[in-house]
């Protein structure tokens, strides 16, 4: 999430080019713009559920839940699909289990495992937030063209695919 609400000018990364020499103030601006952008929409993704009483990282987890056959999945494997740490995917886990919206039982083919599962509660809330959400998202996507939003998810995509250059 960038904190950073204000962008910077071409002004002040010219300060940036002297200093440090060879800088590209263009792919500088342009990375903050879309950090910027991701930042304001998960900004508006976290206002949106707010209105349900979720957060997005519990909201993605009854949504991979939801996207199992049965309904269940084990921690560790949450963990991975949501691209958390296993800590904090026990402190979503933990917070849902408290509100009713998942159940927590024994593996019952190892039992040193839990595993995870959709309470009916937790169908019912996402069966309370979904329609907010489809509604909200499909009318924010369509305010760019189907080619355009084609052109951009494969720009992103690869962008996504070189994050390496900046680790």
């Amino acid at each position: 999430m960038l904190l950073l609400k204000e962008l910077p000018t071409s002004k002040s990364l010219e300060k940036f080019v002297t200093r440090y020499p060879g800088t590209d103030i263009s792919a500088i601006s342009d990375f903050v713009s879309i950090l910027r952008a991701a930042s304001d929409i998960s900004t508006a993704l976290d206002a949106l559920l707010a209105r349900h009483g979720l957060l997005q990282g519990r909201w993605w987890v009854l949504v991979l839940l939801m996207r199992q056959e049965d309904l269940t999945s084990s921690p560790s494997e949450l963990a991975e699909k949501a691209g958390v740490t296993k800590a904090t995917m026990t402190g979503f886990i933990d917070g849902l289990e408290r509100e009713g919206l998942v159940s927590r039982f024994m593996d019952t083919n190892d039992r040193r495992k839990f595993l995870i599962r959709l309470s009916v509660a937790g169908q019912q809330k996402l069966d309370e937030v979904m329609p907010d959400y489809v509604q909200c998202v499909t009318q924010f996507m369509n305010v760019l063209g189907k080619q355009s939003r084609n052109t951009l998810i494969t720009e992103l995509s690869t962008l996504a695919s070189r994050v390496d250059l900046i680790k």
